[in-house]
């Protein structure tokens, strides 16, 4: 079973289209997208246009050349839309949303998480702390929720981050699968410790709760995103705890012309990250 895995287009529409066009030309089964996939620009609130407008038919296009879809929301993807996201993608039958949830395709097992380690910027609606003690980053802007009506602010997030769920806890009430050797994990936060999670200015981010995760429970694969630049700060875009083999493919930002992407057959594990130059 041949995949095109992506994360972090951002709501750019020709990266969307190009990564159809590999996937036809490479004659993939399916497509797994690790989140970030809406627009922030010009503003957060364009999103749900977005998912009418172009992921629908785009969905529409995906499903009917009989290639599966599956895909998270990432951090930036606002949780007030998480419900249209669900309905859009239940409209089509190759189209597979996989936040805590898991789904099965030949031999495989697909789950999903994006609850990420709390960030410095102002969007908290998937932050978590990552284990119990958690050292928070230094914040940048109000903290706040996504509503209906617009953004609501927290007044003391380091309380009420205390009250929810670690990322830690959120990773083992995520549904088991029957063979975790053949499950793969899209998890859009990375792990620490194997250089997939270096920021810019050097800080590595990654989440100790995934990765220990990842070595106690040992699944074929984890996908993670969300540091687009990690792969360009480290020259890797993949590593291994224990036998599992983690990938970050990285991304471009906004006002860079590639698209970064991974090909993996995952009977063989061949795998190979290519960049595509608009």
């Amino acid at each position: 079973m041949k995949v095109l895995y992506i994360t972090d287009l951002h709501g750019v529409e020709s990266k969307y289209n190009q990564v159809l066009e590999i996937a036809l030309s490479s004659r993939v089964d399916l497509i797994i997208n690790g989140g970030d996939m809406l627009p922030t620009r010009p503003n957060f609130f364009i999103q749900d246009t977005f998912i009418e407008e172009f992921l629908n038919p785009y969905f529409n296009t995906i499903n009917s050349h009989d290639i599966y879809y599956l895909f998270i929301p990432g951090n930036d993807d606002l949780k007030i839309h998480d419900d249209l996201l669900k309905n859009v993608a239940d409209r089509y039958p190759k189209i597979l949303y996989l936040q805590e949830r898991l789904h099965k395709i030949n031999d495989f097992e697909f789950i999903g998480m994006n609850w990420v380690t709390d960030l410095p910027f102002g969007l908290k609606d998937r932050a978590r702390m990552d284990t119990e003690d958690f050292l928070f980053p230094r914040q940048i802007g109000k903290p706040v929720f996504s509503t209906k009506d617009g953004f609501e602010v927290i007044e003391d997030w380091f309380s009420y981050a205390k009250t929810l769920p670690t990322l830690q806890e959120e990773l083992e009430k995520l549904v088991k699968p029957i063979n975790m050797k053949n499950t793969v994990y899209v998890l859009h936060m990375p792990p620490s410790d194997v250089s997939l999670d270096v920021c810019s200015d050097a800080r590595r981010v990654g989440s100790k709760a995934i990765y220990e995760f990842i070595k106690k429970h040992q699944p074929l694969l984890t996908l993670h995103g969300h540091i687009h630049e990690s792969p360009q700060m480290t020259n890797k875009w993949h590593n291994t705890i224990g036998k599992t083999i983690s990938i970050q493919p990285g991304q471009s930002n906004h006002y860079e012309k590639y698209l970064a992407y991974v090909l993996i057959d995952l009977e063989t594990l061949a795998m190979e990250r290519k960049v595509f130059h608009q």
